[in-house]
This record gives structure tokens, C-alpha cells and sequence, in this order.
């Protein structure tokens, strides 16, 4: 799954290629998305590049290639000019527009299914999440893991698999398959899945908010807290349980 950001940052340069050959300039790509900095276009192409959507020719100048679109990318690039207003995803249409913050939920989820055979619960693994250094914001459902219902209770919720370290205090390791319900809320202290909108990352751990700022804090005393404003994070979920598979 692509972000939002990276999808119209795709866009963007999907257009320019078939309209003049050569691929925007950095400056062009932080103007189309309206972003602060050249260094948030780095992040996006690199997270594009490692998805294997575009490549980066090497000894030229403002060389990108598109290797691929989605269904979904390729409806909204050449929908431009042709009355197209966007794109189905989900049974939701999206709009193509290349600028402003991501839409809801960065995260895609589905209701935990019933597994009537030992009555246990099956939950999407959405892929991986950083505990320490943030890491590219989550990607697509890859799997189902199976729990009881006791350890998750009601609501939707989804499956992560930790990659760091920086929450080895709570008992959280490198490996683990961390239990989130699904929610926009959270008390201080919680553990949750927050999403640094600028940055397109998503992290887990502690959040402590005063007043119009939110503070993330680790449970490793190597990392350093990090502060945003409150418009900065998105809480997506609450830590809930976990998961640890001994080889």
C-alpha cells in the first residue's frame, strides 16, 4: 500500500514524464505536494523506490523511472484533463488532489474474523513498525495471524510486527507481533502506533500529551523523546496485546 503522499508524489511524476520527458526537479516535486522541505520528497522517493515503483538512473541529472503504477494510480494519472474525479479504493472514491494531509487513516483495516474451528480470532498482520528510528509508514495486509478473543476484546484491531528496540523496557523486543486496537484516542502513558504526518512514518510508543503538544517516548533510555505539535501526530492505535514466537 502506498501513503497518500507517496501515491501523489507518484502521480506527479507519472504526469510530468508523459507531458515534457523528463522528470520533476526536486523543488517542483515539495511545490506539487506543498512541503517544507526537500528533505520530506527524499523520504518519499526513497520509499517509492524500495516499493519498486520508480528508479533512480544513475550519473543523470533528474532521472526517475516509473517501473510500475497501482490500479489505483494509474485511474488517477491518466484521468487528468478526462473528467475523471478519481479513483475507487475500497469501495471509497479517493480525489487526485497533490496537496494537503494524508486522508483518516493511514492504516487499512478489517473487522476480525471468527475462526469457528477452535474459536479463535483471526487479525490481519499489516506489516512492520518501527520501535526505535522511524521506519516508512505501514504497508499492506500480508497475512492473518491467529489469537484468542480474550487477549484482544472488542472492537477492530489489527497485528504489527516490531522492528528496533527502543521499547525493550515494556518487554517489547525486535520480532515481536504487537496486538493493536484500532483508535484515534489515547491517555497518557498508553503505548500506541503514532503517525508523524510530515514525516509519512509511523512508530510505536509511549504518549504523553500537555497541552497543544504531544510527546513520544521511548522505553529505552538510548532513544530520546521526541515533541510535536498535536497537529503533527495521529494516534491510529492502542497496544493491546502480543505476541512472541520462540524458533
Amino acid at each position: 500500500m502506498l501513503t497518500k503522499k507517496q501515491k501523489d508524489l507518484l502521480i506527479f511524476i507519472h504526469r510530468r514524464v508523459q507531458e515534457t520527458g523528463v522528470s520533476p526537479s526536486f523543488d517542483e516535486m515539495k511545490d506539487a505536494l506543498d512541503l517544507k522541505s526537500k528533505s520530506g520528497i527524499h523520504r518519499l522517493i526513497t520509499a517509492l523506490e524500495e516499493r519498486g515503483f520508480i528508479r533512480r538512473l544513475a550519473h543523470k541529472a533528474r532521472a526517475l523511472e516509473i517501473l510500475k503504477l497501482p490500479d489505483a494510480v494509474v485511474s488517477l494519472a491518466d484521468g487528468a484533463g478526462s473528467g475523471h474525479s478519481g479513483a475507487v479504493r475500497g469501495g471509497e472514491h479517493e480525489a487526485p488532489g497533490l496537496s494537503g494531509r494524508s486522508q483518516s487513516n493511514v492504516i487499512p483495516f478489517r473487522e476480525a474474523q471468527p475462526v469457528e474451528v477452535n474459536k479463535s480470532i483471526q487479525i490481519p498482520l499489516m506489516g512492520r513498525i518501527a520501535a526505535g528510528v522511524p521506519i516508512s509508514a505501514i504497508q499492506d495486509h500480508s497475512s492473518d495471524i491467529t489469537v484468542s478473543p480474550e487477549m484482544i476484546g472488542p472492537g477492530n484491531h489489527y497485528a504489527l510486527e516490531v522492528h528496533g528496540d527502543s521499547m525493550i523496557d515494556e518487554g517489547i523486543l525486535d520480532g515481536d507481533m504487537v496486538l493493536i486496537r484500532e483508535t484515534s484516542s489515547a491517555k497518557n502513558g498508553d503505548i500506541v502506533v503514532a503517525f508523524i504526518v510530515e514525516e509519512e512514518e509511523a512508530t510505536l510508543k509511549k504518549i504523553y500529551k500537555s497541552g497543544n503538544s504531544i510527546e513520544l517516548v521511548a522505553a529505552n533510555p538510548a532513544y530520546e523523546p521526541r515533541v510535536f505539535t498535536s497537529d503533527k501526530v495521529e494516534v491510529q492505535g492502542q497496544l493491546v496485546g502480543l505476541v512472541r514466537r520462540y524458533h
